[in-house]
């Protein structure tokens, strides 16, 4: 059965103000729906009854109560499958359980990513000059592996892991140049101060962090979501970094199907400069 979550986002631009409304509560938080009856719901929404009962029938639950069904069973689904990990677990039990996990964050991340957001971040790397990618802590991993996926198509591209050089690196940008900065939290102090000095340098500049309004979204032209709920025993934020990899890799992805022959020449080139590298 199709996720009700990932079906409110592929129908999302056919629905109404009211019925966006009503979808945004219920991404941002699932569970706001279940102790309410209708009229509280809607009230709590600012619609009316007939608009939450439209939606329903839009997502092939029939009514208010099939709604509250489905998302009931989809927070149970998500709930089983992001189990915690216990001491008792097996190391292969603690194996699946992140794969769960994982799973989850992608299927999550999927409902929040807009479509037309991330064709303009691909765009708009894809046009630039120079693209600078920042990231700290966790995320300086993930600056690294962009930089590498960009640099392979012929573009340039470099990422930046020290928050001195961000900000100094930032003061040089411009109107042709791409500023991506990377947080989880979206609160990560040096990123969105990096962030903010590239947009007063008329730079583009694009977030890649988790869903939700945090400082990171107010200096970014283009904002790309994740949605993952890290666990006290994610300390790595595994689940969020697969899903930022898999953000960068779907950009590097369409920056290759739809780029000219010098992209696919300089593909050519880095595949030749690289033969010798193995035995």
């Amino acid at each position: 059965m199709k996720s009700i979550l990932l079906n409110m986002r592929s129908l999302y631009n056919e629905m109404g103000p009211g019925e966006r409304k009503i979808a945004d509560r219920l991404i941002a938080n699932p569970k706001a729906i279940l102790p309410l009856s209708i009229t509280e719901f809607a009230t709590e929404i600012g619609c009316g009854d007939a608009t939450v009962v439209r939606f329903a029938k839009r997502l092939g639950v029939g009514g208010y109560q099939g709604l509250k069904l489905a998302v009931a069973q989809e927070i149970s689904t998500l709930s089983d499958e992001n189990a915690q990990i216990s001491k008792s677990d097996s190391c292969y039990d603690m194996f699946v359980k992140r794969i769960g996990e994982i799973k989850v964050a992608l299927e999550n991340t999927a409902s929040v990513l807009d479509e037309n957001s991330l064709e303009a971040a691909a765009k708009a790397i894809m046009h630039s000059k120079r693209i600078v990618i920042f990231g700290l802590g966790n995320s300086a991993s993930i600056a690294v592996d962009a930089q590498h996926k960009f640099l392979r198509v012929g573009l340039n591209a470099s990422a930046c892991n020290d928050n001195h050089m961000q900000a100094i690196i930032s003061s040089h940008l411009d109107e042709d140049c791409v500023a991506i900065g990377i947080t989880h939290s979206g609160q990560s102090t040096d990123i969105v101060q990096a962030l903010k000095i590239a947009k007063l340098n008329s730079a583009t500049t694009i977030c890649i962090t988790n869903y939700g309004e945090s400082p990171i979204t107010k200096v970014s032209d283009i904002c790309l979501f994740t949605k993952s709920a890290e666990t006290k025993h994610s300390i790595l934020a595994m689940s969020s970094r697969i899903a930022q990899l898999t953000i960068f890799d779907c950009l590097y992805t369409y920056i290759i199907a739809n780029s000219d022959s010098k992209a696919i020449q300089a593909i050519h080139n880095t595949e030749s400069a690289l033969k010798d590298k193995k035995l």
